[in-house]
């Protein structure tokens, strides 16, 4: 019995790390993964608040969506930047993904909870994916994952890792 449940153990363990990538620049770039043109998958998803947020609320601006998840070291070592970036007048939207219940996420209710303890995330927008629908529409793979998308709507490119706000902020220079 005791073998059992180490295994179980080791097994849940790795299946976590597997998820939480720790991808930088310098290997950013086998990474990442470009679009040739097509759109980005629509999303109609359910803010920490209880607001509706559709995708097309955004048609016309740049968005920039990070995937992330509340287990991973990598997305949470990275929260402080990206609540400094959310908060910048910058000429793109910052909007989180997180999928409850799928991934070894938390509950809605868990995570929501859990959120609202969390220091220094007053401008991040967090939408809840129940199910991960989305996480798969866009083919996410590993956290931290992030998504550009141009103001015409254009998936541009998405790459697994941790980008800081000045790589974020340059990739948008070239997208239009």
């Amino acid at each position: 019995m005791r073998i059992l449940r180490n295994t179980l153990l080791l097994s849940v363990l790795l299946v976590a790390l597997s998820g939480c990538t720790g991808t930088s620049q310098q290997d950013g770039a086998n990474a990442e993964q470009l679009n040739d043109g097509n759109p980005a998958p629509s999303f109609n998803l359910v803010d920490l608040e209880g607001n509706q947020q559709n995708l097309a609320d955004y048609a016309g601006q740049k968005v920039y969506v990070k995937f992330w998840a509340s287990w991973c070291s990598i997305c949470l070592s990275g929260m402080e930047e990206l609540n400094t970036l959310a908060g910048e007048d910058t000429d793109f939207k910052v909007l989180t993904i997180v999928s409850p219940d799928s991934n070894a996420e938390k509950s809605s209710e868990s995570f929501a909870k859990w959120f609202k303890g969390f220091p220094d995330a007053e401008n991040i927008t967090v939408l809840l994916d129940e199910g991960g629908t989305f996480f798969d529409e866009y083919g996410i793979i590993g956290y931290p994952t992030s998504v550009y998308i141009g103001s015409d709507g254009t998936l541009v490119k998405s790459q697994t890792g941790h980008f800081s706000n000045e790589e974020i902020k340059a990739s948008f220079e070239s997208i239009q």
